[in-house]
C-alpha cells in the first residue's frame, strides 16, 4: 500500500499489527499516491484543519498565502481527498470567517452543490474580544458527503440529553417502561372522512379533533391503539387523547444540531491547555482543535473500525482522538512537527495519555502506529 514511502521503525511505536499510519510527507503528492492504492474509496471520515488564509503568522507556519493561490491549492487537495471517500463517507473542513464563503462556493463548483450537507458553527471562544469591531466567538466546519443520502442513513445520532430523557416518565406504571405522550391530532389538509369521529375517554367524556385538525388514525386503528393501552387520557381518564411514545422503541438519540457550544466540544483555549500539558518542552501550535470537537465529528460520521484520514495533521489531534476511539487512521503532515508533535503525542496516547477525551471514552492505552516518510532523514 505504501511502497513508495519508507517506514521509520525508530519512530513507529506500539503494536506492530496496528493499522494506524502517520506519513511525514507533502500531502498532495501523498494523496495522489493513496488514490493509486486499495485505499481509494475506502475512507469513512476525513477531517482537515487547513490554513485559514487569515494573514496571521504562527510559530509553525505563516497563514498569508494570496486568496487565489490559497483557494486553488486547497481545492486540488479536496478533490484528491474526495476520491478516497467511501460512498457513505464524508469530509469535514474547519475554516473561519476570512474564507468560509469563498471556500464553500469553490467546493460547490468542484464537487457539486448536491454534495453539501451542512455548516457547523463551533463556539471556539467564550471570552469577549474588545479590541475589534465584533468579538468573533465562532468558527465553522463545512460538511460534504460522497452521497448525502447514504451518509444520512449512516450518520449516527447525538446522545439523548438529560433534558430530553427527563420528558419520559411512567405515571401509570406501564410494564413497557418510560414513555412520553404525543398528540394524535394533525392538520387536516389531506384528511380522509374516516379521520373525523368522536373518541370516548374511559371516564365517558367525549373528544373531537380541534377545528382545522383531524385524528392521525382512522377510527378502527384508534380503537386498536386504545385497546392496546397506547392512548393516554390523563391520570383521571378525562384528558385529550395522546399517544404513548416509549423510550425503548425510539431511536436512542437526537438529530445532530448545527450549533456546537464550547461547553460540549471545548474551545481553542482549552485545546491549547491540553497541548501544553503534552508538550512541556516543545513550542505548541497556536490554534489547536480540542479533542472533544474531533470526537463529536467522529461519533457522528463513523463507527469503531471505520477508517479516518487527516491530511493536515498539525499537532496530531485527529489521530489521537481516532486512536482513543478505536478507529484506524492515516495522518499526513509535511513539517518536522510530524516527529516532534504527532509521533510524540501518539506515543503518549499508546502509553495511556489521560487528557482530552480519555476519561470520556475510558482510554487506558494500547495499540500502536507506523511512521512513514519520503526519505530516511527522520
Amino acid at each position: 500500500m505504501l511502497s513508495k514511502l519508507k517506514k521509520n521503525s525508530k519512530l513507529s511505536y506500539g503494536e506492530k499489527s496496528s493499522k494506524n499510519t502517520i506519513i511525514n510527507a507533502e500531502n498532495l503528492t501523498t494523496l495522489k499516491m493513496l488514490n493509486d492504492t486499495d485505499l481509494k474509496e475506502s475512507i469513512t471520515c476525513i477531517y482537515i484543519d487547513p490554513p485559514y488564509n487569515n494573514n496571521e503568522r504562527y510559530f509553525h507556519y505563516d497563514d498569508d498565502a494570496g486568496h487565489e493561490k490559497w483557494l486553488d491549492s486547497l481545492l486540488i487537495r479536496i478533490s484528491e481527498l474526495f476520491k478516497l471517500l467511501k460512498d457513505d463517507g464524508s469530509i469535514w473542513i474547519s475554516i473561519d470567517d476570512t474564507e468560509v464563503h469563498y471556500l464553500k462556493v469553490g467546493i460547490d463548483k468542484l464537487l457539486g452543490r448536491n454534495k453539501f450537507v451542512s455548516t457547523i458553527i463551533w463556539e471556539h471562544r467564550t471570552t469577549r474580544e474588545n479590541r475589534v469591531t465584533f468579538s468573533n466567538n465562532h468558527e465553522y466546519v463545512l460538511v460534504y458527503a460522497k452521497n448525502p443520502k447514504l451518509f444520512a442513513q449512516k450518520r449516527n445520532l447525538s446522545p439523548l440529553t438529560e433534558e430530553v430523557k427527563s420528558r419520559y416518565k411512567n405515571p401509570d406504571n406501564d410494564p413497557r417502561g418510560l414513555w412520553q405522550s404525543v398528540s394524535v391530532n394533525v392538520q387536516n389538509g389531506h384528511a380522509a372522512k374516516t379521520q373525523y369521529y368522536t373518541i370516548t375517554a374511559p371516564s365517558g367524556k367525549t373528544h373531537n379533533p380541534p377545528n382545522g385538525r383531524c385524528w392521525a388514525f382512522n377510527e378502527e386503528r384508534m380503537n386498536n391503539e386504545i385497546r392496546d393501552g397506547n392512548i393516554w387520557f390523563g391520570i383521571d381518564g378525562t384528558g385529550v387523547p395522546r399517544k404513548k411514545k416509549f423510550l425503548k422503541d425510539g431511536k436512542q438519540g437526537l438529530t445532530p444540531e448545527t450549533l456546537w457550544l464550547a461547553e460540549e466540544v471545548g474551545t481553542s483555549k482549552s485545546a491549547k491547555k491540553h497541548i501544553l500539558k503534552i508538550f512541556k518542552d516543545e513550542p505548541v501550535f497556536d490554534t489547536p482543535k480540542p479533542e472533544e470537537l474531533i470526537a463529536k465529528i467522529l461519533k457522528l460520521a463513523s463507527n469503531e473500525g471505520d477508517q479516518i484520514l487527516d491530511a493536515y495533521l498539525g499537532s496530531g489531534t485527529t489521530a489521537a482522538v481516532a486512536h482513543k476511539m478505536n478507529r484506524p487512521y492515516i495522518g499526513i503532515e509535511e513539517g518536522k512537527h510530524a516527529i516532534t508533535h504527532c509521533a510524540e503525542r501518539l506515543k503518549q496516547v499508546v502509553d495511556g495519555e489521560s487528557g482530552g477525551i480519555s476519561l470520556d471514552v475510558g482510554w487506558e492505552g494500547g495499540g500502536g502506529f507506523h511512521f512513514f516518510s519520503t526519505s530516511n532523514k527522520n
